[in-house]
């Protein structure tokens, strides 16, 4: 192990500490592209599709992708959604912005 050690101490220096950098940096960039969510209330009439289509400007899926990931995080079987049911959708806003935009939408 000593003889390992001498002859490749600088290649495996730079392996862990290659390592710890793409760790770091990991965390750092994971930390900048947290999702928001909102809370919205199903109004008579209202689709999953629609949804999408209606808040297509603060959120960053194609129409399919945000179907799909409100029917996972709201256990949605189906197409299913009926008024006065109330969903969780992501959208890409600061926190000031988003809180805002809550308020709207209980009036």
């Amino acid at each position: 192990m000593k003889k390992i050690w001498d002859r490749y101490s600088y290649a495996i220096l730079l392996i862990i500490l290659s390592c710890a950098v793409a760790f770091i940096l990991s965390l750092r960039f994971n930390a900048d592209v947290e999702e928001k969510f909102l809370t919205i209330t199903v109004s008579e009439g209202d689709s999953l599709w629609e949804i999408s289509n209606q808040y297509s400007n603060q959120h960053s899926y194609s129409n399919d992708e945000f179907v799909s990931w409100v029917q996972k995080h709201n256990e949605i079987d189906g197409d299913r959604i009926y008024p006065g049911e109330e969903i969780i959708i992501p959208v890409n806003y600061e926190v000031g912005s988003l809180t805002e935009y809550a308020s709207a939408v209980e009036e």
